[in-house]
């Protein structure tokens, strides 16, 4: 309820806008009300309602207090109500909004959101979903007790950002995502200069809300490492956000290199702008943009090698290595690496996935689904590469069924996937299910008309070339190669 103005054909105001974030906030076939609608109908008819707590709301300024109809028939998402809560404290933090009113700005909030992840991954005493997944709710309207369940996490850090010249304003709050209320909350308005403190801060606070105890070593992984510079940092924070990002070409290597580079000329010792360098490097050589790939990955093994020369404690520069390593087969440092940044980061879901192939490549599928499970419950919406890999490890092990029905859910998460094609082809070969693995095997060429299973497998880091024939031998029985 609130103010409606009504002119011509368009209708506008408090009441408008409140209502409209509501209907994002509903799940689907869901309900949800203001505090001042509930209140008017409460005791006129015999529904639950759930108390969802005061939220911030786009347009409004104050926040809204919102109840949720419980509806019985109401789906949620696979798997969310059967989800248990982890031992450890669960936390996920959501994207800051960005209040500088300027999408320029968007990189900043975005990349002090990463740091925070980052840092509070580094505690072992917690469970922090993953920031591929975090990063779904950027600019959708939610509510937080909606995204713990989802996610399977007890509680949520949600906040803002606004910058403006050399001062910066940072909002932070820690809410418990399954009782409602504020576990902390605090304002900070600083110079730019003081951001690295004030990220320092929010982390510190909310390891001490959640009563998280650190190990000196994690203290220092926390405080320690990065650059103080904040130009040097704002360059690192626009690179990161082109190689994290979805727009995939030459120019964004381009750019990328570019912020990395100018944040080494600021900085010489700052580790992380190597790191970035040697991944978009990767990238560069995973795509084919240059016409010399095996210069690209020298460049990124100098790259990650001069960032980890600079600081050994950074757990994103061991995980580009282990993806340099992994390229150039070298199963000892591969497994050396992932070992490492997972040690300084345990919450580290793509280097728990980079460990579990390790394990998948070097004949050992069993100690692989552990690992690629765990990444998977770290980054349960942004899954579908984790559940490839998963599907992987179950093949080699020759669990052929299993295999099948995780490259089949592979496949609904990414209809246009002609990997999980064709490993899910050559599973249903294994299976004798001939006819389905014809019709995935259309698909694939539906897909990806140049699709070649000799180019794919010779492309797979496999030790033990019995392993990797398994591939071809369930394409073989299927009849889709000689």
């Amino acid at each position: 309820m609130g103010d409606v103005v009504i002119d011509g054909d368009d209708i506008h105001g408090d009441g408008v806008n409140v209502a409209a974030r509501l209907e994002g906030l509903a799940e689907p076939g869901g309900v949800c009300v203001s505090a001042a609608v509930y209140d008017q109908v409460r005791d006129r008819i015999e529904l639950p309602f759930e108390d969802l707590g005061e939220q911030r709301v786009k347009n409004i300024d104050r926040p809204v207090r919102i109840w949720r109809w419980v509806r019985d028939t109401v789906a949620s998402s696979p798997g969310v109500d059967q989800m248990p809560l982890p031992e450890r404290p669960s936390i996920v933090v959501l994207p800051f909004n960005n209040m500088s009113r300027d999408p320029e700005q968007e990189y900043f909030s975005d990349g002090i959101t990463e740091d925070i992840i980052t840092d509070l991954s580094k505690a072992s005493g917690l469970f922090v979903i993953a920031r591929n997944s975090a990063f779904v709710y950027k600019e959708k309207t939610f509510s937080v007790p909606h995204v713990c369940r989802e996610l399977g996490v007890k509680f949520a850090v949600e906040g803002s950002i606004r910058k403006a010249g050399d001062r910066v304003r940072v909002t932070a709050q820690l809410i418990d995502g399954t009782r409602g209320g504020h576990l902390w909350a605090e304002r900070y308005d600083r110079d730019l200069t003081d951001i690295f403190e004030v990220q320092d801060d929010i982390t510190q606070q909310i390891v001490a809300a959640l009563k998280v105890r650190l190990s000196e070593a994690e203290k220092s992984l926390i405080v320690d490492g990065g650059t103080k510079d904040v130009n040097a940092h704002d360059l690192f924070l626009r690179g990161r956000e082109l190689i994290l990002g979805l727009k995939r070409d030459r120019e964004m290597f381009d750019q990328s290199t570019t912020y990395f580079r100018r944040a080494i000329e600021i900085d010489p010792s700052y580790a992380a702008a190597y790191a970035g360098l040697g991944m978009a490097y990767i990238l560069d050589y995973q795509n084919h943009w240059t016409d010399a790939p095996e210069k690209s990955l020298d460049q990124a093994d100098r790259f990650t090698a001069q960032a980890i020369a600079r600081d050994d404690q950074d757990p994103f520069a061991h995980y580009v290595a282990a993806m340099v390593a992994m390229f150039m087969r070298d199963y000892e440092r591969w497994a050396h690496e992932a070992d490492r940044a997972l040690l300084l980061n345990p919450n580290y879901a793509p280097a728990l996935n980079m460990r579990g192939t390790v394990h998948i490549y070097t004949g050992e599928p069993a100690k692989a689904i552990p690992m690629i499970e765990r990444a998977i419950r770290l980054d349960p919406i942004s899954r579908q590469q984790h559940v490839h890999f998963l599907g992987t490890a179950y093949f080699v092990a020759g669990d052929y069924e299993t295999a099948a029905a995780l490259f089949r859910d592979r496949i609904a998460l990414n209809p246009t996937t002609d990997l999980s094609r064709a490993f899910l082809a050559s599973a249903l070969g294994h299976l004798g299910k001939l006819d389905e693995a014809g019709e995935v095997w259309r698909e694939l060429k539906e897909i990806n008309p140049r699709y070649s299973p000799v180019e794919h497998i010779g492309r797979l880091p496999f030790r033990d070339p019995s392993d990797a024939e398994k591939f071809t031998v369930g394409l073989r029985q299927a009849g889709l190669v000689q």
